[in-house]
């Protein structure tokens, strides 16, 4: 028996019924030799974590754009703490950790640069959109390893693909994926409140008071009390033969007045504006350039751009660049050098 073997074992122990055990993957789209040491899921965690869109997510901005303090959070710390608020969810339920981790390490891969101001951009420039989800899903099936993708499972993929809004999810084909929607709303909405008051744009007290009474009135009782509920309401369901996870509604609904208290006052609203406007202008001026000089672009965005078509090429060009490169790079196109005669 081969160590991955003695792990499928160890998840036929721990793990609930309704957990997606490895041993029945609906497998990958190429079919691969299993692995020796490391389940499926494993395997998927390792080829995200090694790709290079991942380690690009150290310089994508969650909220603020080009903040140079050291506390803020950045697209890839925001994605760890994604991880592990949903492990701990999973492990406390019963589900499977690594499918979890894989999820949730994958899922903001298809992030534009300057956060939701960059897909806005994207979103008005491409006749069928643009949307994040989707994006992180065409990373890892056809961007990824020089164009070949990273042939993950489909639970994974499926999960990536369904993480995003606050809607059904009756598209996730595994409880895992569900875990993984919720713990980055859960996430994202603490630390961006935590980033807000740190940068002087937020104040504790402006927050509703119901939404503190019923949530908590710091990040770490927020998190808290969301975590503690989702397992709590999750292993109810499970119990009385539900194959259901989530929070219970008082908590729920609190956690979605906190989302729209966050859009109108900071993601949408009036303080960010101007720097949203100067991403946007940047990310405009880049697409105008490469779609007038498409030969400018990586091989890979060629063949795309041939293949599919030009706009989708400069698209997935510039939807994997950080904000660091965009900054850079607009900078060499259109900032004047110093000339001496």
């Amino acid at each position: 028996m081969d160590v991955r073997e003695k792990i499928q074992n160890f998840e036929n122990l721990t793990l609930i019924k309704e957990a997606a055990f490895s041993k029945n993957t609906l497998g990958r789209n190429i079919e691969e030799t299993e692995d020796d040491i490391r389940t499926c899921y494993m395997v998927d965690r390792d080829r995200i974590i090694q790709s290079k869109s991942f380690r690009r997510l150290k310089h994508k901005t969650q909220v603020y754009i080009k903040t140079f303090g050291d506390h803020y959070r950045t697209r890839l710390t925001h994605t760890l703490e994604v991880s592990q608020v949903a492990r701990t969810i999973g492990v406390g339920i019963g589900l499977n950790e690594n499918l979890i981790e894989a999820i949730a390490l994958g899922h903001d891969l298809g992030h534009v640069a300057f956060a939701h101001n960059g897909e806005e951009v994207l979103n008005d420039y491409l006749e069928n959109g643009f949307r994040h989800n989707e994006q992180s899903v065409r990373v890892v099936t056809k961007l990824e390893n020089n164009g070949l993708g990273l042939n993950l499972t489909k639970e994974v993929i499926n999960g990536i693909l369904n993480h995003s809004g606050l809607g059904t999810v009756k598209d996730i084909i595994t409880l895992e994926g569900v875990v993984v929607k919720f713990s980055d709303k859960m996430a994202y909405l603490n630390h961006d409140i935590d980033d807000s008051i740190r940068a002087g744009l937020l104040t504790k007290e402006e927050i509703p008071k119901e939404i503190v009474r019923v949530l908590g009135n710091n990040s770490a009782e927020r998190l808290n009390t969301l975590i503690k509920d989702f397992v709590k309401t999750s292993n109810e369901n499970i119990n009385n033969g539900k194959k259901e996870v989530g929070m219970s509604k008082e908590i729920n609904e609190a956690m979605v007045e906190l989302r729209k208290f966050m859009f109108k006052n900071i993601y949408l609203g009036d303080t960010l504006k101007v720097e949203r406007n100067k991403a946007k202008f940047i990310l405009d001026e880049i697409i105008k350039y490469f779609e007038k000089n498409p030969e400018k672009m990586p091989d890979m965005y060629l063949k795309i751009s041939k293949a599919e078509s030009l706009k989708r090429g400069v698209a997935d060009y510039v939807a994997g660049m950080s904000d660091d490169y965009c900054l850079a790079l607009f900078n060499n196109l259109f900032v004047p050098k110093l000339v001496i005669n």
